[in-house]
């Protein structure tokens, strides 16, 4: 209460500042026509105005879209004023709820943050830590080369589907196929993506410059079926032949762009994994049967260090996979997860899913009991986001506790005759 709450409405060029006691009554208000790195003078003034009010101080609050927010957060560290952060969607719904209209300007916008914050509706925003925001950048940037990665493979896929189908006929999962992109590398390096020239090539020859490419790329021999196939494929005429040169000529470009986008994707992955290993971290997130190193490592990306979160469960909040109750008076709604908190630390727990749930007995034995009980049975889809909130809270214990992974503990103490073979 012995702080001046400072409201800032964050724009490029354009800042709006209020200085504002806890009643919301406006004590100063002045536009800042600066960028966000130039607002030191901003904060500068609003402490004057703050002590002249007879405040001890101030405290800054804003809203933490794009990036400015942080930089206003360093400019107010460095001054040591108090930083917090009203989120968009609380702005938003208290807008609507005061005079029931879509009114929006600056100026409100400042006040109403203000306003907020005097309501303690806000949040004190994550510490920023130089190791830690490294991991997030890299797990940022792991997320963009997978979505590039993906579209990359789609636009391959719908353009062979239009002028070659056969292709994608001769393997069952082509993109995973090692022999099946090696034979593609040499169809386009070496014939340039004419596939006459590469069928008077013939199979034996085919099969050898495969064969060096497979090598090539680290792996011993190439499926022979998968190359015969591909191989016989190179006669068969379906497709639109009139756009067949020029699409798989744009193929082989796309190809190239895909083994890049590889080639750097593995680059980042190692980066995230030896982050674990410099803060001694991969042994206690292994110690979690069916949890890669890279898999821990995509999570506390998006979580920061855990030993920010008060408990487990604030982390599973923070995900969006808490479930939510709908009950008033006899009525008992549907229970269904929040959704809210961070996409990216949900998509990443629900990836992690997958692996452990066929690696780690305990959490088998979790799934098969959710999906088979008498009463309140769980689909497939609600067991694994069950499966993924567990994996949050245990990865937080193991890490904020330095103990490896118990699977007693991880099985609430029950069923001792099952779990016990784990710890073997």
């Amino acid at each position: 209460m012995s702080n001046a709450i400072v409201g800032i409405d964050l724009a490029d060029a354009k800042q709006m500042v209020v200085v504002c006691d806890h009643d919301s009554q406006v004590l100063a208000r002045r536009t800042f026509r600066c960028p966000a790195w130039k607002l030191g003078t901003a904060l500068d003034w609003a402490a004057k105005q703050a002590g002249a009010a007879g405040f001890a101080g101030a405290t800054v609050a804003c809203e933490p879209t794009g990036h400015r927010w942080r930089v206003l957060g360093q400019l107010a560290a460095e001054r040591e004023m108090p930083f917090v952060c009203v989120q968009p969607v609380v702005t938003s719904w208290a807008r609507r709820s005061e005079d029931l209209t879509w009114d929006k300007t600056d100026e409100k916008d400042a006040v109403l943050i203000a306003r907020l914050t005097a309501q303690l509706r806000c949040y004190v925003p994550e510490p920023v830590d130089e190791e830690w925001g490294r991991l997030r950048h890299l797990g940022a940037r792991r997320m963009q080369l997978l979505t590039e990665s993906g579209r990359q493979v789609q636009q391959v896929r719908a353009l062979l589907e239009c002028v070659w189908p056969a292709a994608l006929q001769a393997a069952r999962q082509p993109f995973r196929s090692v022999t099946w992109t090696a034979a593609l590398s040499v169809l386009f390096d070496r014939d340039g993506g004419d596939l006459a020239r590469a069928r008077r090539l013939g199979l034996e020859r085919w099969e050898t410059a495969i064969r060096r490419e497979v090598v090539r790329r680290g792996r011993t021999r190439p499926c022979l079926r998968i190359a015969r196939l591909l191989f016989a494929a190179l006669e068969d005429s379906a497709g639109v032949t009139a756009h067949r040169r020029g699409a798989l000529e744009r193929v082989g470009l796309i190809l190239s762009d895909w083994h890049e986008t590889h080639r750097r994707l593995e680059d980042v992955q190692a980066r995230m994994t030896a982050f674990l290993d410099h803060h001694g971290l991969t042994g206690l997130v292994v110690s979690i049967p069916g949890i890669s190193p890279l898999g821990a490592a995509a999570i506390l990306a998006e979580t920061g260090d855990p030993h920010r979160f008060a408990s487990a469960r604030a982390l599973v909040k923070h995900a969006g996979l808490a479930p939510r109750e709908k009950l008033s008076g006899a009525f008992v709604g549907r229970t269904k997860l929040t959704g809210q908190g961070r996409p990216g630390l949900r998509l990443a727990a629900w990836r992690a899913v997958w692996g452990a749930q066929r690696a780690n007995p305990v959490y088998a034995a979790r799934f098969t009991h959710l999906t088979t009980r008498e009463t309140n049975r769980l689909s497939v889809t609600q067991a694994q986001a069950v499966i993924a909130a567990a994996i949050l809270r245990q990865l937080h214990a193991v890490v904020t506790t330095g103990r490896p992974w118990d699977p007693r503990i991880a099985a609430h103490g029950t069923r001792t005759a099952q779990v016990a073979p784990l710890a073997a």
